[in-house]
């Protein structure tokens, strides 16, 4: 669009028609860009796409292997980190310590004993605790959704197992996540309170493949703590075969799981300093702890490597824009944005330094739209920026979308937010399960998002306008928001 109209403005120069010539310097004025600057958020654009270097760092990453907050594999990440961002050129990289309830999977074994003994693919939710060192059998009541498992009497389950059917949803932006993934945050306390000994949910994604996946529980308080698992798809639909039948399905489970102590993790830093407003930041990210069974490469190694190599390309610029970069690799998402409210808790008051801030935590696929929360003041600078992130694909949607997870916490405090949101079509064929790997990265497509990644931070601190206070109102739900 920018191109084309500069064609036209020199046209209509040449026919004698100065009056549009004032079109572009309103522009300008507006968005707080000028030319000099939009030329240089093409160069990092096209430098991307002609090759970044986030593919090898998210292989860096996952060689690591998976990073479980506060594990040692995590600690090593971040080590990792801290060393990538000093090698990548950032000027100032800091470590800022994060604690958390700390929880591990032990062993977890499931099987349908009653009426056709078979095994069960199966994996304990996040926070979950175990079945007490034995085995644990009963028999099997199956909800078609949280919502019919809370409508249950009382003591209406008293010593069975809730079984939570609810099918996932596929969408492009993970749509189907927010009415699914209840069941697993809030599914194991209704059904406690209904007097089930454990819960089984049918897995929280699309796949059709036979493992299960993983994700963060919580308990409410004052309720008894019961195991809490989730079933592979295929797994599920067998269930629910035999209980379609009219006999009663019995289920032994042996789940061990470690819960309790502090975990400790760090967020890691790094600030490439802006030239005139070092002290105000425009915030990218990825988080850098993963579930324990895949190697995390969509969730989230590829986020990471996406915006670290973005901020590198910006770090490696002849001049830097007017305020600074800063790239965090969060620690503690999985389990409860841990490290996402420390790092908000720091800032408290201070958060008007903050321009915007933006999350790249949903796979790899390529991004198609930008969307902000953001003032009228801002939307200038954002069509600017949608002008130069055109040629990737991607389109300015003044509605819809929400911040990253992570930047949640931010949001909270005021901070304004922006979405480059990406094809998350089969993100939850993979999320949080052991298939979660490198070999489901694509090169090109994270070149591409290391394009728009390094166009938008660059000219989000080059721009003269302030972004101010995110509206009010509340933005949809971001696909991940609960983990």
């Amino acid at each position: 669009m920018r191109c084309a109209l500069r064609s036209l403005c020199g046209g209509l120069l040449l026919a004698g028609l100065p009056l549009f010539a004032h079109a572009l310097p309103a522009a300008e004025a507006a968005s707080g860009l000028d030319e000099a600057a939009l030329r240089t958020a093409e160069a990092l654009r096209d430098g991307a796409l002609a090759g970044s270097p986030a593919f090898a760092l998210a292989e860096e990453i996952t060689l690591i292997g998976p990073r479980l907050a506060g594990t040692e594999a995590d600690h090593r990440a971040v080590r990792w980190a801290e060393a990538r961002m000093r090698a990548l050129g950032f000027d100032r990289v800091a470590l800022q310590e994060v604690q958390f309830p700390f929880w591990q999977r032990g062993y977890e074994h499931g099987e349908i004993v009653a009426p056709a003994p078979q095994p069960l693919a199966l994996t304990l939710l996040g926070g979950s605790v175990g079945t007490g060192g034995r085995p644990l059998e009963a028999e099997v009541v199956a909800f078609d959704s949280l919502a019919a498992l809370e409508a249950a009497p009382e003591g209406s389950l008293d010593g069975k197992i809730a079984f939570i059917a609810y099918r996932m949803g596929r969408a492009r932006d993970g749509a189907g996540y927010g009415p699914a993934v209840g069941a697993r945050s809030n599914g194991a306390s209704v059904a406690a309170r209904k007097g089930a000994v454990a819960l089984l949910i049918r897995s929280i994604g699309t796949s059709s493949r036979r493992f299960a996946h993983t994700g963060q529980m919580r308990y409410a308080e004052g309720v008894p703590k019961i195991p809490a698992a989730a079933l592979s798809s295929p797994d599920a639909d067998q269930l629910l075969r035999l209980l379609a039948r009219g006999e009663a399905v019995r289920v032994r489970l042996d789940l061990v799981a470690g819960v309790g102590g502090t975990g400790r993790s760090w967020n890691v830093i790094g600030d490439v300093l802006g030239r005139e407003r070092p002290d105000e930041f425009v915030v990218i990210g990825g988080h850098l702890d993963s579930w324990d069974q895949g190697t995390g490469a969509l969730d989230d190694a590829a986020g990471v490597a996406i915006t670290l190599a973005a901020g590198a390309a910006i770090a490696a610029l002849p001049e830097r824009p007017r305020r600074s970069v800063r790239v965090i690799a969060w620690a503690s998402e999985e389990n409860g944005l841990w490290g996402a409210r420390e790092y908000a808790r720091s800032v408290g008051s201070r958060w008007p330094g903050h321009q915007v801030a933006a999350e790249s935590d949903f796979g790899a696929g390529r991004i198609y739209a930008l969307r902000a929360g953001a003032t009228p003041e801002a939307w200038p600078v954002l069509r600017a920026i949608g002008g130069v992130l055109s040629p990737l694909g991607i389109v300015v949607e003044e509605t819809g979308g929400g911040p990253g997870p992570d930047v949640g916490p931010l949001v909270a405090l005021g901070v304004p937010w922006a979405q480059l949101a990406q094809d998350g079509s089969d993100y939850f064929d993979f999320h949080h399960t052991p298939d979660d790997t490198l070999d489901k990265l694509e090169p090109a497509a994270l070149d591409q998002q290391v394009a728009a990644y390094a166009a938008f931070a660059y000219l989000a601190a080059e721009t003269s306008v302030d972004f101010g206070e995110a509206p009010k109102t509340a933005p949809s739900p971001p696909p991940a928001a609960s983990r």
